[in-house]
């Protein structure tokens, strides 16, 4: 068939598996460039099929020549059905692993349950011994709990009052005023439940319970806070509760792995477009100026680019990471920087529909969206008739 993009409400339905395998590539060309990397050498990464946690298991393979197992939840392909972009990622990321002779195994279906956990142990136990790394970088808009069975369902809302700001929908440029109605106790709970550091706990409990994780195991944790602009949906919002929820469980996964002298950490990452940035209010608008800003000073980072950075410059460098009062280590720096926040202000305070396109990088947001789902992407044969069943 010939696959399309197919866009609504900043979401896309189909996805290339000729593209994603071409993103993904790309990405490992990215790292191969550079200098090798001394980090873990048997890597678990929950949440392995696009943004970061993608980006972060091809660093491990492909710059530390890790073994990896990449746990997540996506649509398989299946004759005529489409798979989702995140099946096609993490197929393609096996397959290049296996033609470079590292080892790669993909485990899909919920993390969130006891059922892959345990499927993950036996593939650790059995396939690599012990782990030296876990990246854990979920994003899911729900959770079943596997001690009670209750279905918790992640929200995106503010707390204690309405939120009403600009937000922009970059498949078009329109700029509209929108006003989301505060999220309710029970619901900021369920979001906390989903989308905080829980699971992680529960993670690393069962590994280590089950004598798989290796002296010196280091385990990462994404989190971020943003700008003014987001705070009240975001850091201050339903999610920043769940962030705050993470944060404070990698001091209890800490005390718990010094026995094996290792460490939890939280990465602030920078803002970027992905498939779950795209439906905040008011997000997609300040990356939009964002992406303007940090391209025209030359510190504009992908996903890939972040993740070698933490990698390279931050985790494994020999000597212990940099880090804020808190304990987090703020791979958000630049986006931070006090001359890139003054020039996004200026420019929140003049953008409208028909300036958009000059204010912000309205075109390079839609381009990486579309690559996040395989389109877009040089080199790739958009009209060839393609089986969605690739793999």
């Amino acid at each position: 068939m010939i696959i399309e993009p197919r866009i609504r409400n900043n979401i896309c339905t189909t996805a290339h598996p000729l593209g994603c395998a071409e993103q993904v590539r790309s990405q490992i060309r990215y790292v191969k460039a550079r200098e090798a990397v001394a980090g873990p050498k048997r890597v678990l990464v929950v949440g392995s099929s696009n943004g970061y946690g993608l980006a972060a298991r091809i660093v491990s393979a492909f710059a530390s020549g890790a073994a990896t197992i990449g746990v997540a939840y996506e649509r398989q392909s299946s004759g005529n059905r489409l798979g989702s972009a995140g099946w096609y990622n993490n197929e393609a990321f096996r397959t290049e692993a296996d033609g470079a002779g590292l080892p790669a195994f993909n485990i899909n279906g919920d993390a969130f349950s006891e059922e892959i956990k345990s499927q993950t142990v036996d593939i650790v136990r059995s396939r690599i011994g012990t782990l030296d790394g876990l990246i854990y970088s979920i994003a899911a808009p729900r959770r079943i709990d596997p001690q009670t069975g209750r279905i918790h369902s992640s929200v995106i809302k503010p707390v204690g009052a309405p939120f009403t700001s600009l937000t922009v929908d970059f498949l078009n440029g329109d700029i509209r005023t929108v006003t989301t109605q505060p999220a309710t106790e029970e619901e900021v709970g369920h979001t906390v439940k989903v989308m905080g550091g829980e699971d992680w706990l529960l993670w690393v409990d069962r590994l280590q319970e089950a004598g798989l994780l290796s002296h010196g195991f280091t385990t990462v944790a994404f989190s971020y806070i943003g700008p003014a602009f987001t705070r009240a949906i975001y850091r201050d919002g339903t999610i920043g509760a769940a962030k705050r929820d993470l944060e404070d469980k990698a001091g209890i996964i800490n005390d718990a792995l010094q026995p094996l002298d290792g460490r939890a950490w939280i990465s602030v990452n920078k803002a970027l477009v992905t498939r779950a940035s795209a439906m905040i209010p008011a997000v997609p608008l300040y990356i939009a100026l964002l992406y303007r800003v940090m391209k025209s000073k030359k510190l504009h980072e992908g996903c890939i680019q972040q993740m070698y950075r933490l990698y390279h410059d931050v985790l494994f460098t020999g000597s212990p990471p940099m880090v804020d009062d808190r304990g987090r280590i703020r791979l958000d720096d630049w986006e931070m920087r006090e001359d890139v926040q003054r020039e996004v202000r200026r420019l929140w305070e003049r953008v409208e529909t028909g300036s958009i396109s000059e204010l912000g990088d309205i075109e390079g947001m839609k381009a990486e969206f579309l690559r996040h789902h395989g389109f877009g992407m040089p080199g790739v044969d958009y009209s060839r008739d393609v089986a969605p069943d690739l793999y």
